[in-house]
């Protein structure tokens, strides 16, 4: 991939909690500007009233369309021209709506190639229609809607949940071989298109506590069919003894089955640094793992780590895409001719040398 400026769009996120606090705080590095050129899409006015309210120094220029965003500098567009009022620290159906629309105008926009990479900024679960993640709700967008799995990362740990939507209830049903094996396989290529990681190896954590139908008839073999077609599962594994041992920091992808099975364990140990990365888009979506946080909301107390990183994380993933997809997308040609015998005796053979040839007189000469 060329040296070229990555165009990094950001959403507002809920209006009335962090979401500009945390914006502005990780634009605030000036090394971000040397990366990228963010566009936040969002309302210049609530932007400006959270800017007076934190009493913060936050330039932006509001531009109509992210085909005039600049490089070296923040880039503002307007995503509504309705009246948002702002209360900060109180979700409302008004600052849910804002966010979402900022969401739709994003999704638009990237479906058109405006800019390169998605950063959501934090939202309740209203803003996204109840969806699990804003990679679920972009992807209900598409008909048909295509599967995506959101991976939690800090640092080494990246942790992934089978079914963060299904009820509880309802898992035994959901948690089948193919399933299983296609989310596994979605998350295996995302460790190595996004994360850059060779070879992943994956954990698959138990359903139960103690083995059951569904570790004997589906986990278990899953795992066995997988590292046969060189994609390395193993497990499953308690997740009490998986965690509580320190065995995640041997893999480089865990899968959980369910929501409070993984992200209880990740939002302990990333201490509120994680981010989310959506795998399954056609492009790269990031997001901090963490949400509005209303109860802080314009207090200027918010940690902008997990935006930031959020940010770095999406720069990364989408020249690691790049870089992956190229020589895939331009083989070389093979250096040899086609022959009956393709194997690497045949490939690697020097060719015989010629037959000297004896000239008629020659040949006279020695009658």
């Amino acid at each position: 991939m060329d040296n070229k400026m990555i165009r990094v769009a950001i959403t507002q996120g809920d209006t009335n909690g962090i979401g500009y606090e945390v914006i502005f705080k990780a634009l605030s590095d000036p090394t971000i500007l040397e990366l990228c050129t963010p566009i936040i899409y969002g309302s210049p006015k609530v932007a400006a009233y959270h800017r007076k309210a934190l009493n913060m120094q936050a330039n932006f220029s509001i531009i109509a369309n992210a085909s005039e965003a600049q490089d070296g500098r923040v880039n503002m567009l307007n995503t509504t021209d309705e009246e948002v009022k702002v209360d900060l620290g109180t979700p409302t159906l008004e600052s849910a709506k804002a966010a979402r629309t900022a969401i739709d105008r994003a999704a638009d926009d990237w479906e058109a190639g405006l800019f390169d990479v998605l950063v959501s900024a934090p939202c309740t679960a209203e803003t996204i229609n109840q969806a699990s993640s804003v990679g679920t709700y972009i992807a209900q967008r598409s008909e048909p809607a295509p599967k995506v799995l959101t991976i939690c990362q800090n640092g080494g740990l990246h942790l992934a949940v089978l079914a963060p939507e299904v009820p509880f209830d309802q898992l035994p049903s959901y948690i089948n071989k193919e399933n299983v094996t296609e989310m596994a396989t979605l998350f295996y290529q995302s460790l190595k298109r996004d994360l850059r990681i060779n070879n992943p190896r994956m954990a698959l954590l138990s359903f139960n506590s103690t083995a059951g139908k569904e570790e004997e008839e589906v986990l278990k073999p899953v795992t066995d069919e997988l590292r046969e077609k060189k994609v390395y599962a193993f497990g499953p594994f308690p997740a009490d003894e998986f965690f509580g041992n320190g065995q995640y920091s041997f893999f480089d992808g865990v899968m959980a089955m369910y929501h409070d099975q993984g992200l209880i364990p990740f939002k302990l140990l990333s201490e509120g640094r994680g981010i989310e990365l959506t795998s399954g888009l056609s492009g790269v979506l990031t997001s901090a793992a963490h949400g509005p946080a209303f109860d802080i909301a314009g207090k200027g107390c918010a940690d902008e780590s997990a935006l930031r990183n959020a940010i770095y994380a999406a720069i990364d993933a989408c020249r690691a895409r790049a870089d992956y997809d190229e020589p895939l997308a331009n083989p070389l040609k093979k250096l040899y001719h086609e022959r009956r015998d393709d194997s690497e005796k045949v490939r690697f053979k020097a060719p015989a040398a010629p037959k000297e040839q004896k000239s008629p007189r020659s040949q006279g000469e020695e009658g």
